[in-house]
């Protein structure tokens, strides 16, 4: 395999998590008496230009399908640092109702609610069925199609370029970054501003939080890998923020390089600096991270197995996608965790992906019969916790293995 960023060949295996189906291909109860297409899942380091990413074996039509079911509204932790985004834009960027915002990856409507409650004329680009209906229903438009630099030359004949391009946690799901990225350009205004956010490769690498690496994450991002893509496609990074989102994530912000207005921040160089001290363009910096994916498995695995010997009932909060890469690598089945409990409707009644565990409605948490309830989606720890904490007055335990096997 070549690197899907400079096209050297890759050689470098930094995990190796076995084989998987993909984290969003939920199972109906018909899917139950099929076969299921697992796929190696594995993280290659490029050495020339240390951009981070799965080996290729499946394609992105066939990952994000129609009937694929994540929704970001189900989070009321995502739909706050949403709207507080949009709070921010709109006073930074000056935006008005002659402006326009077109959101990447928009999903059902999550943030340009937001958007469109301000009376700033915007849509969204979202190649999943099912969130783009959603969006709609909201009265948001939506294009339902991958977002390319084809793509973006036909909308900004048709609709003009945008003032601001929002693309979050879209860029490490593209397989091609940089024809991306070159539609970022075409898209936007001279004078306009695009920010992506996208989880950080530091403190995944320096945690072993290995649950977020799955087959629709094509890239796993260092800040320095982004700004030369950036650069070489045209664009400036001006700002960058830490965020705590996903366990540590980065908001980038760029302007076209040969317009843009907006003076390059200390926050940028700072960042290349610590970077370059920590050694995240060495191979150095990412050995051990196997060890430490495999540590969290075995943990995890015999909190799971004592439990049960000991005869108590374990069950799971959150069908997340890191969920399922966690007990696929960890061979957990549906004898060790009896059901997960998801707020998303659309997910209730379907599988889990390889272990085929069940998911069921909230309600089912109610009654007063488990021991532990896992949380998958660490990422979502205080809002789950704050609208379940009444569990605690029965003596049920919550449980995270990541980044370290935690019981409360």
């Amino acid at each position: 395999m070549f690197c899907r960023n400079c096209k050297t060949p890759l050689k470098h295996i930094i995990l190796d998590l076995g084989t998987s189906p993909p984290a969003n291909a939920f199972l109906s109860k018909e899917d139950l008496n099929k076969p299921e297409l697992w796929y190696p899942l594995r993280l290659l380091l490029c050495d020339q230009c240390f951009l981070v990413q799965t080996e290729d074996f499946i394609g992105r039509e066939s990952l994000f399908k129609s009937d694929y079911v994540y929704l970001s509204s189900y989070s009321d932790t995502w739909l706050e640092h949403s709207k507080r985004y949009v709070e921010m834009a709109e006073k930074r960027f000056k935006l008005g109702r002659s402006s326009l915002v077109v959101e990447v990856a928009s999903n059902d409507g999550y943030l340009l609610q937001y958007v469109k409650e301000r009376e700033i004329p915007c849509y969204g680009v979202e190649p999943t069925h099912i969130a783009a209906e959603v969006a709609r229903k909201r009265g948001i438009e939506t294009i339902e199609e991958f977002f390319g630099s084809e793509l973006a030359k036909k909308l900004s004949q048709q609709r003009g370029r945008a003032d601001l391009i929002i693309a979050n946690n879209v860029l490490a799901h593209v397989p091609d970054i940089n024809d991306f990225v070159s539609g970022v350009y075409v898209l936007l205004k001279p004078e306009g501003v695009a920010t992506f956010e996208f989880q950080y490769v530091v403190p995944l690498i320096e945690q072993g939080l290995f649950d977020t690496v799955y087959h629709e994450h094509y890239s796993y991002l260092s800040f320095t890998v982004v700004y030369e893509i950036m650069k070489k496609k045209g664009l400036e990074v001006f700002d960058v923020e830490k965020l705590q989102t996903h366990g540590g994530s980065l908001r980038v912000y760029v302007q076209r390089i040969d317009e843009g207005k907006w003076r390059v921040s200390e926050n940028v160089y700072n960042l290349l600096k610590s970077e370059s001290e920590l050694g995240v363009c060495s191979v150095r910096f990412y050995e051990g991270f196997q060890a430490k994916a495999e540590k969290i498995k075995y943990d995890f695995l015999q909190f799971l197995i004592d439990a049960k010997n000991k005869g108590k009932r374990i069950v799971a909060y959150g069908a997340a996608a890191k969920g399922n890469t966690l007990l696929n690598f960890a061979g957990v089945r549906s004898d060790l965790i009896e059901f997960v409990v998801d707020r998303n409707p659309i997910k209730q009644g379907k599988f889990l992906p390889g272990s085929r565990i069940p998911v069921v409605g909230l309600n089912n948490l109610q009654e007063n019969k488990y021991d532990y309830v896992i949380i998958l989606p660490w990422n979502l720890k205080d809002e789950i916790l704050g609208q379940h904490r009444n569990l605690f007055n029965y003596g049920v335990n919550f449980v995270f293995a990541l980044p370290y096997l935690k019981i409360l």
